[in-house]
């Protein structure tokens, strides 16, 4: 029963970890949210022109069209609009996706799409939603490693790439399209609550011990699959949603990380103060 979503956790864990670095690199905390609104925009505009049914190639295009548009759109602002931040921007696109979403359901009532996006379908997976994931991610990855020193280079210091005459415009674009293909794909499955846990909260506890890039992506990842273990038996336990449990005990992670990362700092100050006496 829990076999197909741990496995549909492990992967996750391990897709949205490595964005999540990136996306506290840059600063732009809530693109999860906006991109997953966004993608349920295009979900709904394809029910609502074309009858199109969740989860079919029609939805998929007409949401991954959507997340197409604003990567590009988000690009382009960064390099072109200083007046407001970028996070400025996707909080704004964020509130007038959600507006246009509410205006379509109206239009298209008994669309289930905000519950299935809040909660996500997790304990109902099954191998086909499975293989299309790690396909989808096996190209995500792939795209990744080999565009890694470009994307490390913009996340790491925006200006420093500009100054250094990287295209940066471009570099955004496929970043904000990668990050919109995975979240296009796993808020479908987790819903939107278990995926920006999943993205944000191990990547802010791999900062706090580490800022290698390999370092952090292996702590990330265990403390995605420790939760995800953690929240499944839970929910199999008490006969609970499996969604919230995992978010609930990723945050317990990260409150234990931030107190033990406190503590060894602490420690270290005493040692290293004695060692000067």
């Amino acid at each position: 029963m829990l076999g197909l979503p741990f496995l549909a956790c492990l992967m996750m864990g391990g897709m949205l970890g490595y964005c999540g670095i990136h996306v506290l690199k840059r600063e732009v905390i809530f693109i999860d949210v906006a991109l997953a609104q966004i993608a349920a925009v295009g979900s709904l505009i394809a029910h609502f022109a074309f009858e199109a049914e969740e989860s079919t190639p029609l939805a998929y295009a007409f949401s991954l069209g959507c997340v197409l548009l604003i990567a590009a759109f988000y690009a382009l602002v960064r390099r072109r609009v200083f007046q407001i931040s970028i996070e400025a921007v996707i909080g704004i696109s964020y509130a007038i996706a959600a507006a246009g979403a509410l205006f379509l359901i109206g239009l298209a009532p008994g669309h289930a799409h905000v519950e299935e996006l809040l909660a996500g379908s997790l304990l109902w997976i099954f191998w086909p939603d499975v293989i299309v994931m790690l396909v989808v991610f096996t190209g995500v990855a792939v795209c990744f490693y080999i565009f890694r020193r470009p994307l490390r280079s913009v996340s790491e210091s925006y200006e420093q790439a500009v100054a250094c005459g990287a295209k940066v415009v471009w570099w955004d674009f496929l970043f904000y399209a990668l990050v919109g293909v995975v979240i296009t794909i796993t808020v479908r499955i987790a819903g939107v609550v278990v995926v920006f846990a999943f993205l944000i909260i191990p990547a802010t506890i791999s900062a706090l011990f580490s800022a290698r890039w390999a370092a952090r992506m292996l702590i990330a990842w265990a403390a995605a699959v420790t939760a995800s273990v953690a929240g499944l038996l839970f929910a199999l336990k008490l006969d609970f949603s499996v969604g919230p449990p995992i978010a609930l005990f990723l945050g317990c992670l990260l409150t234990l990380a931030a107190v033990f990362s406190k503590l060894c700092r602490v420690r270290a100050t005493e040692a290293k103060s004695e060692g000067g006496l």
